[in-house]
């Protein structure tokens, strides 16, 4: 059964009317499934139990005076945080989604999202609030939040809940930014936001109850949460949800579950593909069977043509089809998706001259040529939103043949940053110069649109500019992954820095040595082989000097808690040189 929930509606104004209705109308059906591999029993939620444990945790944070204010939500992968949130919303108290300080490098981020928010209270398990008081005893802006360990509750009656006074316009919850650029800030999510963006959602792609999901991507993360949460919630299908770790640890054990519970539905940034690729061997493709899944989003980082043919040409055999990949693309301060393409559509790849591409000028080329440069196409702007490009220096719309920044109009542009009016204004009231054309929000990416599908071509903050050429790191990095096998997929961070008053190349990569097979009096030689590689095939490809490459150990390579990499703070890390090394 679809529930018509085009927004707006009468009976549908808020993320507490999908549920309530689900549980009303389906309350057997099972909403979600956590796997734990082992470790301990697989738990599920049927959309009744849901909405009776999320009644009951509402109450209470009601009865504790928590309606109306901000509550971190502080857990690992599993129903315990489904739970939690859904009770902030039904409570009208502020959701906050964060991940547990599992280590000293996680606490600037918490700590900047304490003081922003000004939060009191931490909902989480018994076990994360005492590790996490223990480890940090010295840090007063976690000592001094209100720790509610839900899983210690003693369960109140249901009758303790009242529904909430919230509108479409109501804040659903704060969705705290990478912080890839700078400090994360807190993107205010509307109940209208939300509703709009999983309507489009499920009809640009093609999503209804007679799907199935799977999903391992982070829970308080925007695409975790709308994508792998919400949006199954919202289509109602059925969906099973692992950790990252669980993935990351074992790539398999993804098309595992996507083939054992018959799942069409699943999405991942282009490195999980990639990963996928390198790791999954002939012996574990052999006992997958993915011709079911018909919905592979590839969203959240930039997509690589070469990717999406490499992983249709290992996983072919075991039925997956290309027409599959399901490109999107999206950001949190537009709820989530901005565009997508439609399920069965397939993949738009464009071939353009790289070096005007370079200039910020489209030309298309034949794919093969010698210059030719890929670019995947993102899909079309979803309807009832609109996308602009803009010059960013002038601010005056761009010809269709010029790339410029992206500009999004629609009812899923969220309502600024919580407490940051500055920021607020530069990011969400853009005008063009020329026409007063307004507000839109300016999303900081790069790229064009051609026949009404967006192409991204970079981040606006993250490019390179080497003797007045315009470079795109993500080229160069890939280009050092491919020169050779020790260098880690997605482990790489090219920027510039200046040297005598010029902007100079720099490349940092992890190295992995220890599944290359290499015997010790080899390595020395690799590295070095894959040195002179990276500084050739940069000067090759990009026609750039390498100033310096760097290798350093895994984990180096600062990261955002969505996995994306922070390529300024690599920077910084490098100036300061407290990148560590690899070393033997």
């Amino acid at each position: 059964m679809v529930i018509d929930i085009s927004y707006p509606t009468p009976k549908t104004l808020t993320f507490i009317d999908v549920l309530t209705q689900r549980a009303q109308q389906q309350p057997e059906q099972v909403a979600y499934t956590f796997l734990n591999f082992g470790e301990k029993t697989d738990t599920r939620l049927t959309y009744g139990e849901l909405d009776q444990q999320v009644r009951a945790l509402a109450g209470k944070l009601q009865g504790l005076g928590y309606a109306g204010k901000p509550a971190l939500l502080l857990y690992p992968s599993g129903l315990e945080y489904i739970i939690a949130f859904f009770a902030c919303l039904y409570a009208g108290t502020l959701a906050v989604p964060a991940y547990p300080p599992h280590s000293a490098r996680m606490l600037p981020r918490l700590q900047a999202i304490i003081n922003d928010t000004q939060a009191v209270v931490a909902l989480t398990t018994r076990q994360i609030r005492a590790d996490v008081l223990q480890r940090f005893a010295s840090l007063s802006e976690l000592q001094q939040l209100d720790w509610i360990a839900t899983d210690d509750l003693s369960s109140p009656p249901v009758q303790s809940w009242k529904q909430p006074e919230v509108t479409p316009a109501s804040l659903a919850f704060l969705q705290y930014t990478s912080g890839s650029t700078a400090t994360p800030k807190g993107v205010m999510v509307s109940h209208g936001n939300l509703l709009h963006n999983s309507n489009m959602i499920s009809t640009q792609v093609g999503l209804n109850e007679k799907d199935r999901g799977v999903s391992w991507l982070p829970i308080f993360h925007d695409m975790g949460l709308i994508v792998g949460i919400l949006q199954p919630l919202y289509a109602g299908y059925p969906t099973v949800l692992m950790a990252p770790t669980a993935f990351l640890q074992h790539p398999v054990r993804w098309l595992q579950t996507i083939a054992e519970s018959q799942a069409t539905v699943s999405c991942a940034p282009n490195f999980a593909y990639e990963l996928c690729v390198r790791r999954i061997g002939a012996a574990d493709r052999a006992q997958l069977d993915l011709s079911r899944w018909q919905v592979a989003i590839n969203a959240a980082e930039p997509l690589r043509s070469e990717t999406l043919k490499n992983f249709s040409a290992a996983f072919a055999s075991c039925g997956f089809r290309p027409e599959a990949f399901v490109p999107g693309y999206g950001l949190a301060e537009a709820t989530l998706m901005v565009s997508g393409v439609k399920r069965f559509t397939g993949v738009t790849v464009k071939y353009v001259d790289k070096t005007l591409l370079e200039q910020h000028h489209i030309l298309n080329v034949v794919q093969g040529s010698r210059n030719a440069q890929a670019l995947v196409g993102c899909g079309k702007v979803a309807p009832r939103q609109q996308a602009i490009i803009v010059h960013p220096e002038s601010l005056t719309r761009c010809r269709p043949d010029e790339v410029g920044e992206i500009w999004i109009a629609g009812d899923s542009v969220t309502q600024g940053y919580f407490g940051n009016i500055a920021a607020t204004k530069d990011t969400f009231q853009g005008y063009t110069a020329d026409t007063g054309e307004g507000p839109f929000l300016r999303t900081g990416d790069l790229g064009f649109l051609y026949d009404g599908e967006i192409f991204i071509t970079g981040r606006l903050k993250d490019l390179i500019i080497i003797k007045g050429r315009n470079h795109y790191p993500q080229d160069i990095e890939l280009t050092v992954e491919q020169s050779s096998p020790i260098i880690r997929a997605g482990c790489t961070a090219a920027f510039s820095i200046e040297v005598e008053h010029e902007e100079r190349l720099v490349v940092v990569a992890e190295v992995r040595i220890s599944q290359s097979g290499l015997a010790p009096g080899e390595v020395e030689q690799e590295i070095e082989k894959a040195m002179k590689a990276i500084r050739r095939n940069i000067a090759e490809r990009h026609e750039i000097t390498v100033y310096q490459v760097k290798f350093v150990r895994v984990g180096e390579v600062p990261k955002t808690s969505s996995g994306k990499l922070q390529r300024r703070a690599c920077g910084m890390r490098f100036l300061a040189g407290s990148l560590r090394e690899w070393n033997s």
